[in-house]
């Protein structure tokens, strides 16, 4: 039974990581995705504020 118990504890944490990091990776594409559409609003912005000072 003591073996078992020392296997089971890595598949454990195995699959803990691996739900982690799933979940990471997944709430990371929102948050770069966000970050675009701010830059781009921030570049139309720039070209905006070029186009009327020249």
């Amino acid at each position: 039974m003591g073996v078992l118990t020392w296997l089971l504890i890595p598949v454990v944490v195995a699959l803990g990581a691996a739900i982690w990091g799933s979940w990471v990776s997944k709430s990371r594409i929102v948050g770069d995705m966000a970050e675009l559409h701010g830059y781009a609003r921030f570049r139309d912005a720039m070209e905006m504020e070029r186009d009327r000072a020249g």
